[in-house]
């Protein structure tokens, strides 16, 4: 019987599905340290809960696994999906001698800045970047590459703390509000012009042994940007066509630059307009936004028990064929305020009912949402891809999210 200890802050239902993956393997005892303990998942999900102050602080990450090893005897795997916890998780990996990623491994993947580096150093395609202690060092940065830049910090996710910079004066407001300092320096990148795609990997002892494409429509950032814009995440049908080939090379490249070893990778890259790749950035966790659960829906499979097994066996969990097209639709609107209705609702249902695999509806009275997630959203799949693109200008053209 193998011991696996899952964390997380918070007992989030999007978390929990992949703490269940690993309750699904056979042979695994399942034990959760949360700050906010998920007590109706205890003999459900978890065979013992710890709790903790501060889920991000090594020291009682050490101090939880210790009370789980004297109880129960040693831990064969101590892991989570959020990316602030990777580094904390690596530390005290090392400190109890548990096998998976390696600080040094997870400071890779964590700070994007090194993460370029090397990247660079072995020759992969990403933009050019620096990271500015001083104000003076981003403006010489701009004065380099040009305008537009991208500013974010060493260790964000997502695009929530993303800025794209285009004239100077924007760039002095932009860093003097930042204030960056030799312990708090802020990553300076060359803006990418192109397609923005993901490219999600099951890795196994440090090889990939099953991937995913998905294409964002429109880029992230550029949704961001515009808060009406209703966001898709399309998986199309068909991977296997040669205007991926380079991208697997590139992602197989990635990895092993980085050392990942096993669990699964989710790679973000952009065609430009010459028909070059370039990498965005690069998780060693699975993706967010719907991806995994949409990941898993295209290749018929429990994605969250594939990845509990790639971590938990260093193997694949199931033979992936890609039989269907997905789409995750994101519920956004024009205006501000709390949602007050979301129109065109039965309408669809009407329509492409048949088509939804999941449902997320904007909550009446919550206030609008500023993530690119928007306030709700709808999950379709379809072994044909054109009904399924239908089917998403269908949701676009017909629900609205309105705001009061």
């Amino acid at each position: 019987m193998r011991n696996v200890v899952f964390v997380a802050p918070f007992p989030m239902d999007a978390t929990l599905r992949f703490a269940r993956g690993f309750a699904r393997l056979e042979g695994v005892r399942l034990f959760g340290v949360f700050q906010e303990l998920p007590r109706s998942e205890r003999g459900r999900t978890f065979d013992g809960l710890v709790a903790v102050r501060d889920a991000l602080d090594p020291d009682q990450l050490v101090a939880a696994a210790r009370e789980i090893e004297a109880a129960h005897g040693p831990i064969h795997r101590l892991t989570g999906v959020l990316e602030p916890l990777q580094t904390p998780l690596a530390v005290a990996r090392t400190r109890l001698g548990i096998a998976g990623p390696s600080p040094e491994v997870a400071e890779r993947f964590r700070d994007k800045a090194l993460m370029k580096d090397t990247l660079r150093a072995a020759g992969l395609p990403c933009a050019r970047h620096k990271l500015a202690h001083r104000a003076e060092e981003a403006l010489a940065f701009a004065a380099e590459v040009g305008f537009p830049l991208v500013v974010k910090p060493p260790a964000g996710a997502g695009c929530r703390a993303t800025f794209r910079v285009e004239r100077e004066d924007e760039l002095r407001e932009l860093v003097a509000g930042l204030a960056p300092r030799p312990d708090a320096p802020v990553l300076c990148e060359e803006f990418l012009r192109g397609t923005e795609r993901s490219f999600e990997a099951i890795v196994a002892h440090g090889e990939i042994l099953a991937h995913s494409v998905s294409h964002y429509l429109p880029n992230p950032l550029e949704v961001v940007e515009n808060p009406w814009i209703q966001w898709v995440c399309l998986l199309p049908r068909d991977i296997s066509i040669a205007e991926y080939d380079d991208v697997r090379e590139v992602a197989a490249r990635t990895v092993k630059a980085l050392g990942l070893e096993d669990g699964m990778a989710h790679m973000e890259w952009f065609r430009r307009a010459d028909g070059t790749l370039a990498v965005g950035e690069i998780a060693a966790r699975p993706p967010g936004g719907q991806l995994t659960s949409m990941t898993g829906l295209v290749h018929d499979i429990d994605i969250y028990k594939a990845w509990a097994r790639a971590v938990v066996d260093g193997r694949l969990e199931a033979p992936w064929v890609r039989r269907h097209a997905a789409a995750t639709v994101f519920l956004r609107g024009m205006g501000r305020g709390r949602v007050a209705r979301i129109d065109g609702l039965d309408e669809a249902q009407r329509a492409i009912g048949k088509l939804v695999e999941e449902v997320r509806l904007p909550r009446l009275g919550a206030p609008k949402a500023d993530g690119y997630e928007g306030d709700g959203y709808v999950i379709l799949r379809h072994p044909d891809q054109r009904v399924l693109e239908a089917a998403v200008k269908l949701v676009l053209d017909t629900v609205r999210v309105r705001y009061a």
